[in-house]
């Protein structure tokens, strides 16, 4: 082989193991999920065993109450969770971006919770809302109010897990925002600041239009991650009251382990997998516009 041949061989061969790996570890298991998807197939059966009955499990699915009730709930949870915690993680970033005395305690107590096992949080959320002895409605009882059933009603319940989660995960987005907001050129600030722009317009006009691009990344990889949840709604509430809690996650892994259909929760499994890519496609289509706007934007500066 001459030395030309090898050069170009080189880049394909360090890459080799590593596409190997992304084959075995990433599209197997995927492609084994889609291949069950289409089986009338339960665990005491192995998957070559299993009768093949084409899209059924697909089509059952949509005509399933239940099913069709977790798709609600969990798009009721993650955009309000999402959006809650953009704001509120936003916000914070944007309110400790500055040299405050003890700024990095501050820093490290926000993200503490972040830090803790899903389990551990669910339980002590469990706790904290227990109708008698939870500290919540200790507190309701001691200001002269009626205690609310968190964990017991349907309304209270989604309204609790929705709580827990913000408590959890803004301090993710609190961390993302603040590396975006101290990475920003401080060139464009001290420019504004000159032509005298108050705090306000140096948020909205020059801030979060250059953090937008990490935002939207953070925005789409907190989303992901909100489908998938688990732990912490199995330990509070496990789906109930009803179907009130019970998510497309924890709705796969009973269909799967209680009822004993694997196919059926394989089936779910790609439909969930087929929207978080609708998802994701549509956050990298709308971030590659906004980046195109503004080089089209910057050009036309250049060029006047």
């Amino acid at each position: 082989m001459s030395t030309n041949s090898m050069s170009r061989m080189t880049p394909y061969m360090f890459l080799a193991p590593a596409a190997g790996f992304m084959i075995v570890g990433l599209l197997y298991p995927i492609g084994y999920m889609i291949y069950a998807s289409f089986l009338d197939w339960n665990p005491s059966q192995l998957i070559g065993e299993a009768d093949f009955i084409g899209l059924r499990n697909y089509t059952s699915l949509l005509g399933d109450e239940s099913f069709r009730e977790s798709l609600t709930v969990t798009l009721k949870f993650s955009s309000i969770v999402v959006v809650t915690e953009m704001l509120i993680g936003v916000g914070l970033a944007l309110l400790l971006d500055r040299n405050i005395r003890g700024i990095s305690v501050l820093r490290t107590i926000f993200i503490l919770p972040m830090m803790i096992a899903p389990i551990v949080v669910g339980l002590m959320w469990r706790y904290m809302y227990h109708p008698s002895v939870g500290v919540f409605n200790r507190i309701l009882k001691d200001w002269g109010f009626e205690p609310i059933p968190w964990l017991s009603d349907s309304g209270w319940a989604l309204a609790s897990i929705i709580i827990a989660d913000i408590w959890q995960w803004t301090p993710f987005i609190f961390i993302l925002a603040l590396a975006a907001l101290q990475s920003l050129p401080r060139s464009a600030l001290e420019a504004s600041r000159i032509d005298g722009a108050s705090g306000w317009q140096q948020i909205i006009h020059i801030k979060l239009p250059l953090m937008l691009p990490v935002l939207i990344v953070t925005g789409l990889l907190r989303l992901i991650d909100s489908f998938k949840v688990l732990e912490v709604i199995l330990v509070m509430t496990n789906g109930g009251p009803g179907l009130s809690t019970e998510i497309m996650s924890l709705r796969i892994s009973r269909t799967a382990s209680e009822f004993r259909e694997l196919g059926v929760a394989a089936a779910m499994s790609n439909y969930l997998l087929l929207l978080l890519l609708t998802l994701t496609i549509i956050m990298f289509v709308y971030n590659k516009i906004i980046d195109a706007r503004e080089a089209s934007v910057r050009q036309a500066v250049e060029e006047g």
